[in-house]
This record gives C-alpha cells, structure tokens and sequence, in this order.
C-alpha cells in the first residue's frame, strides 16, 4: 500500500492546472497544501497559503531587468510564506509548481529534501514560437532588443528548470519549444480534461444575451478564445465570417471570449479592444444580428454552446494548446483548426477535423461552410476527435493517473 505523503502545490492563480491531482491526492489520503498569490482560490481540504508583498519593482531600473526583479519579488515573498507554513510542521515529499511567476525559485531552500516537479508550458524564443509568426503584427525594427527581453523574460525559468527535479510538459510541440539542456529531462504529459463535463449535452437551448433561443435547428458556427485577440486566431476569423454568412444566411455565429483584457499577444490600439478594431474592418459586411458575443461564460454554459455547434473554429499562433480545443473534440464539435504546430499535435486533417492555413480566410471560411453542409462528414470527423480526446485527455483515466505515477515515483525514489 503506497505511503501517505505531503504535497505541495504553487501556482500564482492555484489551482491552476492542478486541480484534479489535487482532488486526487486528498481522496487516497495524502495531506495537501498550496501557495498562490492574491487570486489563488480556496479548495476544500487543501492548506491555501497566499503570498504578498509590500513593493514593486525598482524605478528606472534597466528595463530588461524589470521581469527578472519581479520573479524574485515573488519568489522571496512566497518563500517567507513556506518558511511560515514549515514552522507549523508541513513537510512536502513533493512540490509540484507552475515557474511562470518566480514563486519555485526558493522553496528547496526551505524544504531541501523535497523533490521539485515543474510543468513547462512554453519557453519564449524569437523563432519557431509566437513572435514573428504574424507579419500584420509584427515590429518590423524587432531584431535583437526583443531577442534580448525574451532571453530576459526567460531568465527566471532557467534557473527554476535547473533546480528542478522532473518537469512535465503538455504537448509534444510545448515540450519542443525549450532548449535541449532542457527538453531532454521534460516528460511530456497532459493533465487531461474532465470528459464527464466535457461532452455533449443533447436537446440545449441556449439564450443568448440578445434574448435570442438557439435549439440546435439550425447550423451554428462557434468560436472560444479566452481573449479575443490575434494569437488565438481572432482576426483571421473574423475576416472569414462576412463569406460565411453570406453563404450560410441560416447560420448563427457564438463567439465566447473576453475583449476587454489583456491577453498574451500585441495589444490593440489604446482605447479600443480587438473586438471593436476588426467589428470596424468587417461589420459592415456582417449580419449583426446572428453574430453573437458571449462575453466570459460558465464552463457548463461553454459545453452547451458546443454541443450546438455545427463547426467550430480554432485558430492559434505556435503557442500553448488551451484546453478549449480538446473540450470541443470531447463534445463531438466538427473542428476548423488552424494548421499550426501545437494543434497538429491533437488534430489529423481529414480524420478528427479541418486544417487550414492560420492566414487563408478563403480556406478557413470554406471548410467552415463544407462542414455546416455536410452533417455525415460532421459526425465521422467529430466521432473521431471523441475517441482521440477519450484517448489521450481523459484525465480520470490518463491525466491524473499520470500524475499520480509521476509523484509516486519520485517521491519512493527519494525515500529509498
């Protein structure tokens, strides 16, 4: 019988990735504790522990050092916070963490014997990534000074991959992205999706924020981006739709997704969200009143948006995979999927979905209106993303095991 152990999760907005392990820790027994920051949120039975910090970065420090500065903020705030918790008796057998804001940086300081594991999700780099994927929004001047600020932004991660006992890593292409120094110590392995939400409600209706009911009658198009932007897509879509609509005109268009935060690429123009910049571009081209925007929504009222979808549409720079995509392949979702190297990795063109060309709105808008008209060709590609997402993303039967594994392991090596 496995040994009951200690585990300590960090991750700035905890639970993050990590709630299903830590579910299934508790349920087996193990006792589990957390440091996040400010919006980490309270889960039951887990030991939340949140770090703050009374100041800044430096003023008119050297602007490359300003990301570097922060990291170690963090980390020195969130190691006084483990120094608190040790001194009331926790030892962790096993800190898993997130790196992304510093916060790992010091925890084997405090508790040395504790093997570290850390989840790797995407390592900056001016080529093969997200900068200089899209010539529209690209500096043309970029050249060494961003070469530098991602080398900078990217400091912090260095040294908490050095420290680190095993890192895991998503997706093939996200393990891809990192250096071989480092890559070759990554397990590649994904936390998985809960398929006993994520799948296909049958007989939704759905009001929208308009008032208007959608039943499944007729063809709908949908598009989710946890912001609305041109990393994940949003132009590109955007400018597909007017060929789309005007082809389809029984098509509804449901577009989930937050326009007014930052997200992870370029900003829009001061004052404005992308929303309002590509509404102004092609609107005029649209029929407004079956273009529907959501806003942010329930994860239960995103399942029963795909589960009327007809086609749904996924576009993203060479980034992080969001687990969006595979909710919409657990769904059954018919996929249009950009042809993009973190979603080659889940999408096979032609047997669980579309790909197109991120850029070719000619493509993207005619695999969208091929997969509205034809429902046979719909189901087999969408029965098909069911058994992929069944098979490689369940995270009850492969994600958390996973996990678990992965903890138990380290942990009994260092006990032996």
């Amino acid at each position: 019988m496995t040994a009951t152990r200690s585990v300590l999760f960090v991750h700035q907005n905890f639970p993050g990735q990590f709630p299903r392990i830590a579910r299934a820790l508790m349920a087996r027994g193990d006792r589990v504790a957390a440091i996040g920051g400010e919006t980490a949120r309270e889960m039951p039975g887990v030991d939340l522990r949140r770090w703050t910090t009374n100041r800044g970065t430096t003023p008119g420090i050297l602007p490359l050092a300003v990301r570097a500065e922060a990291d170690l903020i963090r980390a020195n705030a969130a190691a006084r916070t483990a120094v608190a918790l040790a001194a009331e008796g926790f030892r962790p057998d096993v800190i898993v963490g997130h790196p992304g804001w510093g916060e790992t940086l010091h925890l084997k300081e405090v508790w040395p014997d504790a093997k570290l594991i850390l989840l790797a999700e995407f390592w900056y780099a001016v080529r093969g990534g997200d900068v200089g994927f899209d010539p529209e929004f690209t500096a043309p001047d970029a050249g060494l000074n961003e070469a530098a600020a991602l080398n900078a932004r990217n400091m912090g991660h260095a040294l908490a991959y050095a420290l680190a006992d095993t890192i895991v890593s998503p997706t093939p292409f996200q393990a891809g992205t990192f250096p071989p120094a480092i890559r070759q110590r990554i397990h590649v392995h994904h936390e998985g999706i809960n398929l006993a939400q994520a799948r296909r409600h049958i007989g939704v209706k759905l009001r929208l924020p308009s008032g208007k009911v959608l039943d499944g009658s007729g063809p709908v198009v949908t598009f989710i981006a946890r912001t609305l932007e041109p990393l994940r897509g949003f132009h590109s879509f955007m400018r597909a739709l007017p060929r789309v609509m005007a082809e389809r005109p029984d098509a509804e268009v449901v577009v989930i997704g937050t326009a007014d935060r930052a997200g992870y690429g370029l900003p829009p123009p001061t004052g404005r969200t992308w929303r309002d910049v590509l509404l102004e571009e092609v609107g005029d081209r649209l029929d407004r009143s079956r273009l529907h925007f959501t806003g942010h929504v329930s994860h239960r009222e995103m399942i029963d948006v795909l589960s009327l979808s007809a086609a749904h549409v996924y576009l993203t720079y060479p980034f992080t995979l969001s687990w969006s995509l595979i909710e919409a392949m657990a769904c059954g979702c018919g996929i249009v999927a950009s042809d993009t190297a973190p979603v080659r990795d889940v999408i096979r063109h032609g047997e669980n979905g579309l790909l197109v060309d991120f850029f070719a709105q000619e493509a993207i808008a005619s695999a969208v209106i091929e997969l509205v008209a034809a429902p046979e060709k719909r189901e087999r590609l969408g029965g098909e993303a069911v058994r992929f997402a069944a098979d490689w993303f369940d995270a009850e039967k492969v994600g958390t095991p996973g996990w678990l594994h992965l903890i138990d392991r380290i942990s009994d090596a260092a006990r032996s």
